[in-house]
């Protein structure tokens, strides 16, 4: 029988914008994140719904455990490869699709950064603010330098509304409405199932979204953001 080898998650990447990768994280450590992650229930940096946690941003000030995660050498092999010995974490979430908040996502590309102070830069904007952080949407780029890591702390099939995404859109910029519209009929879309410990690794260009959980239970996401370049201007990045 023909085996097929699978492509390296460099060339996946520059070629779909994404890759997924199994097995990154061992049971023992995923436990005891959501143990760190629990005991953020009265966190101001917790956003609810319905009274259910479900969004956590700037993890890595909340939670050393994640912030020891970003430096681990288990993240490290992933990140190095596509961004050098310079990377570092910019930006750090959780997700939890549960029960109680089962939302679904539109089809978008992530375009801003959080930064420590707004400066008016040229290139940079619009600005906006989140949980209290400037964010602003840099040049393109600073976009197409960074890399994603989605570490899934349970797992996620069809049933549980996982990341859907449209390979090799990461390569169009900045893409408008309408074109969104076009890619969607045009490009086949590509669902992110992925065990318990499992990692999307992805560039922000890249269009996605996800659909509610017809199966309703926790999909906790951790959702790291590395760059490795400094931006320009004075301005910070926000998590480095």
């Amino acid at each position: 029988m023909l085996t097929i080898e699978r492509a390296r998650p460099i060339d996946e990447v520059a070629r779909d914008g994404f890759t997924l990768v199994p097995s990154v994280l061992a049971p023992a450590r995923i436990t005891a994140l959501i143990d760190a992650l629990e005991e953020l229930e009265s966190h101001t940096a917790i956003r609810e719904k319905s009274g259910s946690t479900y969004a956590v941003r700037r993890l890595c000030e909340t939670v050393p455990a994640v912030r020891q995660l970003a430096d681990s050498p288990e993240l490290r092999a992933l990140v190095e490869p596509f961004l050098g010995p310079a990377a570092r974490v910019v930006r750090s979430l959780l997700f939890d699709k549960n029960p109680a908040a089962n939302w679904k996502v539109p089809w978008h590309q992530d375009l801003t950064i959080a930064v420590k102070d707004r400066r008016e830069v040229r290139g940079f904007g619009p600005w906006s603010v989140k949980a209290g952080v400037p964010h602003v949407q840099p040049p393109v780029h600073v976009l197409a330098g960074m890399l994603t890591v989605r570490l899934h702390l349970d797992d996620c099939g069809q049933d549980n509304g996982p990341l859907r995404v449209l390979p090799g859109s990461h390569k169009l910029g900045v893409i408008d409405t309408a074109t969104i519209a076009q890619l969607r009929q045009q490009t086949p879309e590509t669902s992110c199932t992925l065990a318990a410990g499992g990692a999307v690794l992805m560039r922000p260009l890249l269009l996605h979204a996800s659909s509610p959980a017809t199966v309703p239970g926790h999909r906790r996401v951790i959702h790291l953001e590395f760059a490795a370049a400094d931006l320009v201007g004075g301005l910070e990045w926000r998590e480095s």
